[in-house]
């Protein structure tokens, strides 16, 4: 089956990394314009046996950056990732040339505190929000008045494909908190950070942050428990109006 170029860049991996066995991150030059809003997803595609398989990704980059960026964990059975997970830097694939999704940033409606939580992989649209308001705020056109406070929660200690660069983010921002928590610390006794899943300290953090309802939108993303879990504890905590909470969920789980 050809595929129409109307709707699809055959787009270049630039630079792979691995972070884990089963964790790893793609740079894709498109060859053509994609113009994204961070929290937005790109598709992208593999032709396999005369069959097109394609499955949404949260991009990790800034829109301001010449490449796109994603993290990717490997889903043994998945139809797509384990085609993604034998690709090297210079392969090609397909990426639609239109980006999707709504889980953006919401500066509008007079919340100044943005409390996001994520699971693994699901970290991506946060390092796209970071990445843009941090150029924006070295431009001077960000003026520090909305704060992120992420919750990055992983099994083990290795799933953070972004600790480095956002615990520096965190060191020099005075607008964004970052705290990353482990579920599994039995096996990492040198972990020194915190412990339990991103839900498990989610009531802890938002007290310690002065985060309710009145000043704060939540954003969710990553593992439908997680997602589920959190909803639950803030919904608790009187986050009930529409806008309150978005969520990006990663996959339905099986009934």
């Amino acid at each position: 089956m050809a595929t129409s170029d109307e709707k699809f860049y055959h787009a270049r991996i630039t630079k792979r990394a691995d972070f884990a066995p089963d964790l790893w991150m793609f740079r894709i030059r498109s060859d053509g314009e994609f113009n994204f809003v961070p929290g937005q997803y790109a598709t992208l595609g593999v032709e396999e046996g005369g069959k097109r398989i394609e499955r949404p990704y949260s991009i990790a980059s800034a829109p301001s950056e010449d490449e796109v960026e994603f993290f990717f964990e490997l889903v043994p059975e998945g139809a797509l990732t384990p085609l993604l997970y034998k690709m090297q830097a210079g392969d090609q694939l397909l990426m639609r040339k239109v980006p999707k999704g709504r889980f953006s940033l919401e500066m509008q409606n007079g919340r100044k505190n943005h409390l996001l939580i994520s699971t693994v992989t699901g970290v991506a649209p946060f390092v796209s929000y970071v990445r843009t308001l941090y150029r924006e705020w070295k431009e001077g056109r960000f003026d520090g008045t909305h704060k992120l406070y992420l919750l990055n929660g992983a099994s083990r200690p290795w799933e953070f494909g972004y600790k480095d660069e956002l615990s520096q983010f965190d060191k020099e921002l005075p607008w964004f908190k970052y705290v990353p928590t482990v579920s599994r610390p039995w096996d990492h006794e040198d972990w020194p950070g915190e412990i339990g899943r991103a839900d498990d300290i989610l009531r802890k953090y938002a007290d310690h942050w002065e985060l309710d309802a009145s000043n704060t939108v939540a954003y969710l993303c990553g593992h439908p428990e997680m997602i589920e879990h959190s909803k639950a504890i803030l919904k608790r905590r009187g986050f009930t109006d529409k806008g309150a909470i978005k969520e990006e969920v990663y996959w339905v789980p099986a009934k």
